[in-house]
C-alpha cells in the first residue's frame, strides 16, 4: 500500500480539506481576484469545477502587469448522459446568462460550461439544481461521469443495462455534503458524521472512469475505461456483464514510465448485487494500493500492472467473497454513431445529429443552439449525448415525429448532418487551447480546418466514404481519445503532432507512434502518401487501421 510519507501535494490537500471544503467559502469571498486560493484549485475539482484562464489573452495581461483573465469550467454529473426538455431549456438558459454561451458536449456524455467567472459559481450551480442537476463528483479524484451505450436502439434490454449507469453513479458518489453547504446553502450539522467506507479521506489516488457498452456497438470505447462493463444478452435477455479493468490513454511526453492502455477482462458476473459489488471493490483496491506519490502513475492501470493481473483479480475476488465465471462471447463490430432516423422495437424514434466536436452554438453552418431550443420547447423529444459528442433526440412518438422533423428541416440540421463527410462524423477533439491548461496545441478550434484539407486527399485516393476513425488531442493526456484512433494527432507544441496510426475500427487495439512532431505541411504529405499506398495495397473490406497496423 501506498507510504505515507513522501505523498504528492494533493494527497496532503484532499486529507486536510475537512469533506472537501478546504475554504473554498473564503475564496469565493475574496473579490480581490478572480482566482481560488492555491488548495481550493484542487478541492473545486470534486465539485465539477476547474480553475482556467483566457490563455489567448496571457500574454498581453502580463505585459499589462494584470491578473490572467481567470474563470471557470463547470461539468455536470449525467450517468449515461440523458437531459428532458425541460432540462435542456434551462440549460440553455444557464449557458446564456453564466457562461460564454456555448453548450459543449463531452466524451463522456455530459455536457460542460467554459468562461463562468468566479462570482457566478454560485448561481450557476443553484440554477442547475432547480433543474434537478448537479455536479458533483464530475471531476477529482473520484468517480467520474459514467457512460453508457447511448442509442436504445441498440437492444431491446436497453433500458436495463443504462439504468446500471446512474446505479453505479450514486454508488461512487462521495458521503460529504460539502456540496451542499458551500453551494446550495444547506446549514452545516455542528457534529457532523460524515463516515465514507468507499474514499474516507484520502478519495481515490487519481480519477476514475467507468464505461458500460452493449455488443456490437463499442460507442463508448468500453475498454479505456478504468472499469468497462461489456453487456451479455441471450435470448433478449440481460445476463451480466463482463467486468474489464485498467484502461486508461494518459500519458507524459517523454516520461517512458507513461503509457495509454487498454482494460484487461477479468471475467463475468450475473446478479445486479454481484456486479455492483465487483464495481466498488475494484474502486477499494485502486484506494489502497495505488501510486500516491507521483500523479503521473496513480491510474489504476499502473496498479494493476504493478500487482499483476492474476494477483489483483486474486484480491478483488477476496473482497468481493466470491468467484469472477469465465468472461462471456461478445463482438464488437463499430463503434460508430448511427445518424439520422432510427425507430427502436417499442415504435419510438431517435434522431442523431452531427455535432462537430460537442460544441453547440450558432455559427455560419448552422444554428444548431438555437434549432435545440426550439426542438425543448415542443416538450417531444428528450436529449441523449453520446461517447462521440453527438446528440440524439430521443423518445420521440410515432405521432410527434413530423414536429421535430419540420424543425430539423426549418434550421438545416439534417442537411447538415447528412452533408458532413465519414471522416468529420468521426471524427473528435478534446477542448484544448484557450482554456485547458495543459494544452500544448490545439484541437477543437484547428481539427475542422484540418479536415477540410484532409477530405481533397481522400477524394483524390478514392476513399471518401471510408468511416476511418480520426482524432486529435492537444497533449498526451487523450481526453479526445486519440490513442485509440485509426489516426490520432498528439500535441506536442504549437502547430505541430505527434501522427500516431494503426488502432482499429472497434475499440481493440490502440495504435502507435508513426512520426514525430509534424507541422501542417508534414501531416498532409505524409497522410496523401499512408492513403496512396492504403488505396493500391489494401485487401476488399480492410480498414485504414488493420492496414496500418499490418504495414507499417
Amino acid at each position: 500500500m501506498s507510504k505515507k510519507n513522501n505523498l504528492s501535494p494533493v494527497e496532503r490537500i484532499k486529507t486536510s480539506s475537512d469533506g472537501l471544503r478546504g475554504t473554498l467559502k473564503e475564496s469565493l469571498e475574496d473579490g480581490l481576484t478572480g482566482a481560488l486560493y492555491e488548495d481550493d484549485q484542487s478541492l473545486i475539482k470534486f465539485h465539477g469545477l476547474y480553475q482556467q484562464d483566457d490563455r489567448d489573452r496571457r500574454e498581453e495581461r502580463s505585459a499589462k502587469k494584470l491578473e490572467w483573465l481567470y474563470s471557470y469550467m463547470i461539468r455536470l454529473r449525467l450517468p449515461g448522459g440523458f437531459l428532458t426538455p425541460e432540462q435542456w431549456i434551462g440549460l440553455h438558459h444557464v449557458a446564456g446568462e453564466h457562461s460564454t454561451g456555448t453548450i459543449k458536449i463531452t466524451t463522456r456524455q455530459t455536457v460542460q460550461l467554459h468562461g463562468i467567472l468566479k462570482s457566478h459559481i454560485k448561481p450557476t450551480i443553484q440554477s442547475f439544481n432547480t433543474l434537478q442537476l448537479d455536479s458533483i463528483a464530475a471531476c477529482g479524484d473520484v468517480n467520474r461521469n459514467v457512460t453508457c451505450s447511448a442509442h436504445p436502439n441498440e437492444s431491446p434490454v436497453h433500458e436495463e443495462v443504462f439504468k446500471y449507469a446512474d446505479k453505479i453513479s450514486l454508488l461512487a458518489l462521495p458521503k460529504t455534503r460539502a456540496y451542499y453547504e458551500i453551494w446550495l446553502d444547506e446549514e452545516q450539522i455542528a457534529d457532523k458524521q460524515e463516515e465514507d467506507p468507499l474514499y474516507q479521506d484520502r478519495y481515490l489516488p487519481r480519477k476514475f472512469k467507468i464505461g458500460i457498452a452493449i455488443p456490437p456497438n463499442n460507442d463508448v470505447d468500453v475498454l479505456t475505461n478504468d472499469v468497462g462493463l461489456i453487456a451479455i444478452i441471450e435470448n433478449n435477455m440481460l445476463v451480466g456483464f463482463n467486468i474489464a479493468a485498467g484502461g486508461g490513454l494518459s500519458a507524459t511526453h517523454g516520461n517512458a514510465n507513461t503509457y495509454a492502455r487498454l482494460a484487461t477482462m477479468l471475467g463475468f458476473v450475473d446478479t445486479e448485487e454481484k456486479i455492483l459489488k465487483v464495481v466498488y471493490e475494484i474502486m477499494t483496491i485502486q484506494r489502497d494500493y495505488g501510486n500516491r506519490t507521483d500523479r503521473k502513475l496513480a491510474r489504476l492501470k499502473y496498479t494493476i500492472d504493478k500487482l499483476g493481473v492474476a494477483e489483483f483479480k486474486k484480491e478483488l475476488e477476496k473482497r468481493c467473497g466470491f468467484t469472477l465465471e469465465e468472461s462471456k462471447y461478445y463482438s464488437f463490430t463499430d463503434r460508430k454513431d448511427h445518424y439520422g432516423w432510427k425507430q427502436n422495437h417499442e415504435g419510438k424514434w431517435y434522431y442523431t445529429l452531427f455535432v462537430e466536436n460537442g460544441r453547440v452554438l450558432d455559427d455560419n453552418t448552422a444554428a444548431i443552439k438555437t434549432a435545440l431550443f426550439e426542438i425543448a420547447k415542443t416538450g417531444k423529444a428528450n436529449f441523449r449525448f453520446t461517447g462521440n459528442q453527438n446528440v440524439i433526440l430521443a423518445d420521440i412518438s410515432e405521432e410527434d415525429k413530423s414536429i421535430i422533423e419540420e424543425l430539423l428541416e426549418q434550421f438545416g440540421l439534417d442537411q447538415h448532418t447528412h452533408k458532413a463527410s465519414a471522416l468529420r462524423k468521426n471524427a473528435m477533439a478534446c477542448v484544448a487551447f484557450n482554456t485547458c491548461p495543459l494544452a500544448l496545441a490545439e484541437a477543437q478550434r484547428y481539427l475542422p480546418s484540418l479536415i477540410d484539407k484532409i477530405e481533397p486527399l481522400l477524394e483524390k485516393h478514392s476513399l471518401q466514404h471510408e468511416e476511418i476513425i480520426l482524432r486529435m488531442t492537444g497533449c498526451p493526456n487523450g481526453c479526445g481519445r486519440s490513442p485509440a484512433a485509426e489516426i490520432g494527432f498528439v500535441g506536442t507544441a504549437y502547430g505541430h503532432y505527434n501522427l500516431h496510426i494503426g488502432g482499429d475500427r472497434t475499440g481493440e487495439r490502440l495504435n502507435t507512434k508513426y512520426k514525430d512532431s509534424l507541422n501542417e505541411e508534414q501531416i498532409l504529405q505524409t497522410l496523401d502518401e499512408l492513403f496512396a499506398v492504403y488505396k493500391s495495397e489494401r485487401t476488399i473490406g480492410e480498414t485504414f487501421g488493420d492496414f496500418s497496423n499490418k504495414k507499417w
